[in-house]
């Protein structure tokens, strides 16, 4: 077994003698509201949102994008689960700031190993191929502009039309620097009750 296995499976069993009732907590979840953001590991919703298990939903992507699975999650969540609330919360300092869809369609398509970022700035392979020519069929979400691209996610689910209108949606980026949110006022009165 690895390192990283080992370290979180003793890890689990800790969180398992302390579980106690948690096992109880309904699957609506309590605080009935749900957010959206980056996966990126320096972001903890938990902390920056003052969120318990069983509290709400967390939907994470690369970049926290409204992308068509995460609009799905959030409108099961809303549907099925009963959220009401609906934050987008992209982060600065992102990586997926340093590339767009050509460079990533370039390194997929040269080889499938991961790629360096040199002093630069400039993404290189550092394998062999083969690579997969599939990359071209993704659009991956890539951000140009922090405020930009929180407006954008929130506009589409705003405007999506599995997504009721009477749901807000309130759109911040979370400050890697200082772990504020920043409310994106234009993207918050986007996702206005209208």
């Amino acid at each position: 077994m690895s390192k990283i296995l080992n370290e979180v499976l003793a890890a689990n069993r800790g969180y398992v003698n302390d579980f106690g009732d948690k096992g109880d907590l309904p699957m609506p979840p309590g605080r009935h509201f749900a957010i959206l953001t980056c996966m990126d590991a320096r972001l903890d919703p938990a902390k920056y949102a003052g969120l318990a298990e069983g509290d709400a939903h967390v939907i994470r992507n690369a970049g926290g994008r409204a992308s068509d699975d995460a609009i799905r999650s959030l409108v099961i969540s809303y549907k099925l689960l009963g959220t009401r609330e609906w934050f987008v919360i992209h982060h600065t300092n992102c990586g997926m700031e340093l590339f767009n869809d050509e460079i990533m369609r370039d390194l997929l398509g040269n080889s499938l190993t991961t790629a360096s970022l040199d002093e630069k700035g400039l993404w290189y392979d550092t394998g062999e191929g083969p690579g997969s020519h599939e990359a071209k069929h993704i659009n991956w979400l890539t951000i140009k502009d922090q405020e930009e691209s929180v407006l954008e996610d929130v506009i589409r689910i705003k405007n999506h039309p599995l997504v009721p209108s009477d749901i807000p949606v309130y759109g911040y980026i979370y400050d890697t620097k200082s772990g504020r949110l920043i409310e994106v006022p234009a993207a918050t009165e986007a996702g206005s009750i209208s």
